[in-house]
């Protein structure tokens, strides 16, 4: 009987999305407007999707549409205005600072530029290591081991250690964002832009290694990018965004060989791809 119980509980776990956002609205008041009557901004309009343990979704939409407002809201970053944020199943639509710091050791975050991510005054070893620092991870031993680990992980030599950002190109340093990002063991990453501020030939490259740590590491992915082309090549399920609003949403195959929504179709025939030939194959 316990261990039909132990089995019924792990499928149940299974089943919980790591971030379920559930009708979620975001509204920002503009300096237009009068004191009493600002004009309002609505960034998204009643959002609800699912992140299921190992699955990457990407969303897809032109600037402005929300997916990256969207992405703040699930990292905690921003607070929605209406709707609520699940964790695990558990609301954290209000976060507490021990709250952030719990959900920051499941869910990690890779920003559009790596040169405003990273400190240009640290080392790239102390920026691996500030997160074990934080979370108090490890003894100084098993520190310096997982340091060696993810420089490794993420295709750059021990060298670039003792770099500063500065020193390394835009590839090498989105690489240690993305190091640094899987610091501590994440079961998520939220990718936003990962590879828009990058050359078209580094950009296939980093597009890469993200594929490969989420087939090796079993890792859930959100991946936002203006580029469908891109969105299709790494994600399961793409959800198309347009003025706040999910258009369309589906497997990645059916939503790029049958699409419904016009808007849909509009950003398949004016969006060529930007990859590498191998990865358009």
């Amino acid at each position: 009987m316990a261990a039909e119980t132990k089995t019924q509980e792990a499928g149940a776990s299974e089943e919980t999305p790591i971030i379920f956002l559930d009708d979620i609205s975001v509204t920002f008041k503009t300096r237009t407007g009068t004191l009493f009557h600002p004009n309002l901004v609505h960034a998204v309009q009643h959002v609800s999707l699912k992140l299921m343990p190992g699955e990457t979704i990407g969303i897809v939409g032109e600037s402005g549409c929300g997916k990256s407002t969207t992405a703040n809201v699930m990292c905690g970053l921003q607070s929605p205005t209406s709707g609520h944020v699940y964790f695990k199943g558990r609301d954290v639509t209000k976060r507490t600072p021990e709250l952030r710091k719990e959900i920051g050791r499941v869910v990690s975050v890779v920003f559009q530029d790596p040169a405003t991510a990273l400190n240009p005054r640290m080392i790239v070893h102390d920026q691996l290591l500030d997160p074990l620092l934080v979370h108090k991870i490890g003894t100084e031993a098993e520190q310096e081991k997982r340091i060696n680990e993810l420089i490794s992980m993420v295709g750059l030599p021990k060298s670039a250690l003792r770099a500063l950002p500065g020193q390394l190109s835009g590839g090498q340093r989105q690489r240690v964002a993305i190091a640094r990002a899987m610091s501590l063991n994440p079961s998520a990453i939220i990718a936003d832009e990962p590879t828009s501020a990058l050359d078209v030939s580094v950009r296939a490259q980093i597009l890469n290694l993200l594929t490969d740590l989420k087939h090796d590491l079993g890792l859930s992915m959100m991946f936002i990018s203006h580029d469908i082309q891109t969105v299709r090549y790494i994600s399961d399920r793409i959800i198309v965004m347009n003025h706040g609003q999910i258009m369309e949403q589906g497997p990645a195959k059916q939503v790029f060989e049958h699409p419904t929504d016009p808007y849909t179709k509009t950003l398949l025939g004016a969006a060529p791809s930007l990859l590498h030939p191998k990865l358009g194959a």
